[in-house]
């Protein structure tokens, strides 16, 4: 019993641990204009590679820009733009599960087909196929992880919506007259709220990592915007004599993550969502 709650103790500690690292970045990434010690994007090459000291706290890259301030600038490119994509997915999976679980029928098939159909391919292949239509970019990249993740949510709201509309509540919203529209807005999405939250925290660690390794590829953020995973590109170049440019913001990257799985893994057993099991 006694070791129990020990262990219970020391877990809830590890939680609310990750949650206030998360947290912290995002209060640096909102400040990142006021507490950049310098210009992320500004060069200066009689500076390049220079270790860390009082102007540079992190030392600079091989192009002489702050390191420090890129990394700050950095969590607003990766942090921002997966909330994005993890909004924009899980709204439009929302909307369009919500509608295939209750009208059923020919809109049920036809969306779920649809939805089968493009989780048939695996998710790099369909996303570095959108880019290659887009072109390369951060705009561009976060359309077309969007454009592939929303089936996933769309999937598994359907199902929560079909369960839901069986209920007793449900049917005598119907009975009395509602509108399809108004039930869905009213007793239908807010019942799958808790569910949405933790499934927004157990897949933004995905979004992050997804945004991160189209900018090492070169097919997301461009030069000279600062961006973790690009910079992670940029420093591989001098992984034996200046490794820190690959270990800061790779450093980075995993401890969101990690943070965002800790915290999603605990929101998950206590409401009893299930993480996707894989992503390719």
């Amino acid at each position: 019993m006694i070791a129990t709650i020990r262990t219970t103790l020391r877990s809830r500690k590890i939680v609310m641990s990750c949650l206030g690292l998360l947290l912290v970045f995002f209060f640096l990434a909102i400040l990142a204009p006021w507490i950049a010690p310098h210009d992320p994007i500004l060069v200066n090459l009689a500076l390049k590679l220079q270790p860390p000291s009082l102007s540079y706290p992190l030392g600079t890259d091989h192009l002489g820009r702050c390191t420090l301030s890129r990394l700050l600038y950095g969590s607003r490119v990766s942090l921002g733009f997966a909330s994005l994509i993890l909004i924009s997915s899980l709204g439009i999976g929302l909307i369009v599960g919500s509608i295939a679980g209750y009208k059923g029928g020919i809109v049920d098939l036809l969306l779920m087909r649809f939805c089968d159909g493009v989780m048939s391919f695996p998710n790099l292949v369909l996303i570095l196929g959108l880019i290659g239509i887009f072109g390369p970019g951060l705009m561009q990249a976060v359309l077309a992880i969007m454009l592939v993740q929303w089936v996933y949510y769309a999937r598994m709201f359907r199902g929560m919506v079909v369960s839901l509309k069986e209920r007793n509540f449900i049917i005598a919203a119907h009975i009395s007259g509602s509108s399809p529209w108004k039930i869905i807005r009213k007793h239908i999405i807010p019942n799958v709220l808790p569910p949405i939250v933790v499934m927004g925290t157990l897949e933004m660690g995905w979004a992050i990592m997804d945004i991160s390794a189209l900018s090492f590829l070169g097919l997301g953020i461009q030069p000279p915007a600062p961006e973790w995973g690009a910079m992670i590109h940029e420093g591989k170049s001098y992984i034996r004599s200046n490794p820190e440019l690959m270990l800061y913001p790779g450093i980075m990257i995993l401890l969101v993550v990690v943070s965002f799985n800790i915290l999603g893994e605990a929101l998950s057993d206590r409401y009893g969502v299930k993480r996707r099991v894989t992503k390719e």
